[in-house]
């Protein structure tokens, strides 16, 4: 009886230190776990403030691209070299291709969606420069030129839609 009366005073000592031990557990793993995201938060963060200005360089890059590629513009900076009008829609395409191939590496900084609708302005405009050449047929460089710019004066180009795009997602960056 002895024997079973000190088993059970061991057991009264023993269980609020179990109970103190197992709380204790909790409170430090959960602490634990806490301090990991405010460290994976706060690297990230740093990560996301040292990347901004590459960001912000690649969204630079890619409007000029698309001035550079928007049909009002690249009509009045390539100047047909003859009058072949092949010849000139050639040359239009290489010097789209050529700023676009330049530019290529700026997607790894901006979204997917960005991405995709810089790329859709490029073939949209490589369209449509095919299209006028097909409406165009037979007649010479300077012609073409007069055709497409008279129908994009007054139309919202492909680069222009792209452009809103990126003038949105990089407002995004700023809210």
């Amino acid at each position: 009886m002895e024997e079973m009366t000190q088993v059970l005073s061991y057991a009264s000592y023993l269980l609020p230190a179990l109970v103190v031990g197992i709380v204790a557990y909790y409170f430090f793993k959960g602490h634990i776990a806490n301090e990991e995201g405010r460290r994976r938060y706060l690297v990230q963060k740093e990560a996301q403030n040292k990347m901004l200005p590459a960001r912000l360089q690649a969204y630079e890059r890619l409007t000029l691209l698309l001035e550079r590629i928007d049909p009002n513009k690249i009509l009045i900076r390539v100047k047909p070299f003859s009058d072949d009008i092949d010849k000139y829609e050639e040359l239009l395409i290489k010097n789209i291709e050529q700023e676009f191939e330049h530019n290529v590496t700026q997607q790894i900084y901006v979204t997917p969606e960005c991405w995709d609708l810089i790329s859709a302005a490029k073939n949209a405009t490589i369209h449509i420069i095919r299209q006028a050449v097909m409406h165009e047929k037979g007649a010479n460089a300077d012609k073409l030129r007069e055709y497409l710019l008279r129908n994009f004066m007054e139309e919202v180009t492909p680069s222009q839609k792209a452009l809103a795009y990126i003038k949105k997602e990089v407002a995004e960056l700023f809210v």
